[in-house]
């Protein structure tokens, strides 16, 4: 989390999901029309890594609808009406409500009522 929105904030998240997850086939990255999504380093990046962008059009939120779900449940259910003192405070509960409740614990009516983790580990383990 940065005060900004530039390319490289996309970039780190991204170099950490390519790092833990080191996928070995072409992973399609959903994304809207902002210019960090747009500029010539995120499409490069993307092709050393085995990532495929993907940019709905103008108006159209249907690739990022579990982007938006995710960040409706983080509104709600963790910063809703929370003023944060600092940025560090606010960067640590968020990454407490996605790492440690979300990820591992939250359930999910889309996932069959499973965590994302147990979902995954179901996934290869067939």
């Amino acid at each position: 989390m940065k005060p900004t929105m530039a390319t490289d904030i996309v970039l780190d998240a991204l170099l950490m999901a390519v790092w833990r997850r080191k996928p070995k086939q072409p992973v399609i990255i959903h994304s809207d029309q902002g210019s960090q999504f747009a500029s010539d380093d995120f499409a490069r990046w993307c092709k050393d890594n085995l990532l495929i962008p993907s940019m709905s059009r103008r108006g159209n939120c249907y690739d990022n609808a579990v982007a938006e779900s995710f960040f409706s449940s983080l509104k709600k259910e963790r910063i809703k009406r929370k003023i944060y003192s600092t940025r560090e405070e606010a960067k640590s509960e968020i990454f407490e409500y996605i790492e440690v409740f979300y990820n591992r614990k939250r359930r999910h009516s889309h996932l069959n009522q499973l965590s994302p983790m147990e979902f995954e580990k179901l996934q290869m383990g067939s």
